[in-house]
């Protein structure tokens, strides 16, 4: 497997100039979800993100929780308001294809971690 050099994003800017959201708000979000950790990835940390591109998420759950078709459904459709934009929203321990997830993990840039 060939492992790709990540160029440097600036998370800051990603999250309030393309995102238009602040970190107290994905905190937030992140917390009442029981979401432990929340990733970006995709074009929205490249330069080819524009207006029509939907917003790639990881996400990784507290051991705890149990979450409902339903429930995952409405975390999705909040996220899409809050961004006013389609999110594909990805749990990282359903991910069985290798290659997806080596894929995934090369380019993500965390954004929250429980502490």
């Amino acid at each position: 497997m060939i492992l790709r050099e990540q160029k440097k994003v600036d998370l800051k800017v990603i999250l309030t100039e393309r995102l238009k959201i602040s970190y107290s708000e994905i905190a937030e979000f992140c917390q009442r979800w029981n979401i432990t950790e929340l990733a970006l990835f995709g074009s929205v940390l490249r330069e080819d993100f524009h207006p029509n591109s939907d917003i790639h998420i990881l996400v990784v759950y507290d051991s705890s929780c149990q979450l409902t078709l339903s429930k995952l459904l409405d975390m999705q459709e909040e996220l899409e308001t809050k961004f006013g934009r389609a999110v594909d929203l990805v749990e990282k321990a359903m991910i069985k294809n290798p290659y997806r997830l080596a894929n995934i993990l090369n380019t993500y840039q965390v954004i929250y971690a429980k502490q």
